[in-house]
């Protein structure tokens, strides 16, 4: 019935009981869980939760806040071969982030170019192997779309956890990219992205947890898991003057037709 399109099944915080946390999604209805990675080694340790889940996919990349972890260009060569995992539906999490300040070794300058570069080597590969892409936005609007808008029609990203108005999103939707809420439209004061969720039109949003963080209301404070993509459905729904299992069928449809290797 849900498709938790951004999960972070990876994520050491959920080392201690993972099997569990799977089956209480299947419980809440979750019927399909992608789950992005955040550098090589995180990669590696999706694939191999994807192996034993059926209803699991990986995104595979390099989070900007984790480009540190690379240099040069070799590496694309190694996530090259990570992409040809039967297992993996997308590229990503990938993009910029300007919130948090640069690691040893970088000023901001040098910083914000070097998640620039590993941004467009990682949609060129999206391009190269026909993969769509997850994009990570943290205070760089501008700069993102200017890098992402020119792959239009070579491959669709989704911005994820996107918490701007329609209006700010229409230029990317009009090109065919998606957007995707977080439990943020479930709060007292979900900001701009309760409206966009109210407003955007079928087909150009999917809903996601982005577990283990942003629960939505009741659980807001604690730590996420992919069951509470529900809750986040049902806040949407409420919005929105539809019913839960309406927007569950839409944001499920649009999430299939974006992630390859679902319902093979």
């Amino acid at each position: 019935m849900f498709f938790d399109t951004h999960t972070h099944l990876g994520s050491h915080k959920f080392d201690a009981d993972l099997p569990e946390i799977v089956n209480r999604a299947r419980a809440a209805g979750v019927t399909e869980m992608m789950v992005p990675a955040t550098d090589l080694e995180n990669a590696r340790k999706c694939l191999d939760i994807a192996e034993k889940e059926a209803d699991v996919r990986v995104a595979v990349g390099i989070h900007p806040c984790d480009v540190d972890t690379v240099s040069g260009d070799g590496w694309i060569a190694e996530l090259r071969t990570l992409a040809a995992h039967p297992k993996v539906a997308a590229i990503g999490e990938i993009g910029l982030d300007y919130f948090h300040a640069p690691p040893e070794g970088f000023d901001q300058a040098g910083w914000r170019a070097h998640q620039a570069h590993c941004l467009r080597l990682q949609l060129d590969l999206a391009c190269d192997l026909g993969l769509n892409a997850v994009i990570h936005n943290r205070e760089s609007w501008d700069d993102l779309v200017a890098i992402v808008m020119p792959y239009s029609g070579r491959l669709r990203a989704v911005f994820h956890c996107y918490t701007g108005s329609l209006e700010q999103a229409q230029p990317l939707l009009d090109q065919g990219h998606l957007i995707s809420f977080t439990g943020i439209v479930s709060f007292k004061n979900p900001g701009p992205a309760g409206e966009t969720a109210r407003l955007a039109p079928a087909g150009v949003f999917m809903i996601e947890t982005d577990a283990p963080y942003l629960s939505p209301v009741p659980y807001r404070g604690q730590r996420c898991e992919p069951a509470y993509v529900a809750d986040t459905a049902r806040a949407i729904a409420a919005m929105r003057g539809q019913e839960v299992a309406e927007v569950a069928r839409m944001t499920r449809e649009t999430a299939l037709g974006f992630f390859r290797g679902f319902g093979v």
